[in-house]
């Protein structure tokens, strides 16, 4: 009688069914790889490139995230900046002078025989300072959110762009970029902020931004 189980210490023959053998797929007819395989004695495809680093300013991306800058105008040289905000200025100030003049003119001074020192801080200049900067703000906050151009920076051929994507500031980015413009240099501290933002338009890296543009995130770039 046949005993259908292998002898002990013999090798299982090819028809044994008790093993299992793995199942290869059958080389292709024509000599080829199977599909999604590089050929037969190719190197493997190299690995892809390292991301680039992060936005260091926060502009909306994560790791990995592509310049903002990248398809933008290049960025406004300081200074033509300058010299788009002194416009932006005498647009301003010399209206709201003449204004004044029935009321004692905009810039106090004593007129009680002082040194004029006293009454550049009265309540009369106070209030001049304070409809000054309702004005101003107004004014950088329209053409800011129009189409980023005030008439200082649409002579000189320069525009604000929001840093993440380049597009024109919405009213909230103009209205905060320009409050924190004018309210410290009309009310406080005018010498030190316009130094302060001054050298930071040559210094600040990589995107050159005032304090103004740091609080918006926003960024000034050439308008062709």
């Amino acid at each position: 009688m046949s005993n259908d189980q292998p002898t002990p210490g013999q090798p299982p023959g090819d028809d044994d069914p008790f093993v299992k053998k793995p199942q290869e797929p059958p080389p292709p007819s024509d000599g080829q790889p199977p599909y999604g395989q590089p050929p037969y004695g190719s190197a493997p495809p190299p690995p892809p490139p390292p991301p680039p680093p992060n936005d260091p300013y926060g502009s909306g991306g994560g790791f990995g995230a592509p310049d903002p800058l990248a398809g933008m105008p290049p960025l406004a040289e300081p200074g033509k900046r300058i010299l788009a905000r002194l416009i932006d200025f005498l647009v301003i100030s010399i209206p709201l002078y003449l204004l004044s003049l029935p009321w004692g003119g905009a810039i106090d001074v004593d007129g009680d025989g002082g040194d004029g020192f006293d009454g550049a801080y009265s309540g009369h200049q106070f209030l001049w300072s304070f409809i000054g900067l309702v004005v101003y703000v107004a004014y950088d906050t329209y053409f800011t959110q129009k189409d980023g151009r005030t008439l200082g920076k649409r002579l000189l051929k320069l525009r604000v762009a929001m840093l993440n994507d380049g597009r024109v500031p919405d009213t909230g980015a103009a209205l905060m970029r320009a409050v924190v413009l004018w309210a410290p240099a009309l009310l406080c501290c005018p010498c030190l902020w316009w130094l302060v933002n001054i050298v930071l338009m040559f210094t600040d890296k990589p995107y050159r931004q005032g304090l103004q543009d740091k609080a918006a995130k926003t960024v000034v770039v050439t308008a062709g």
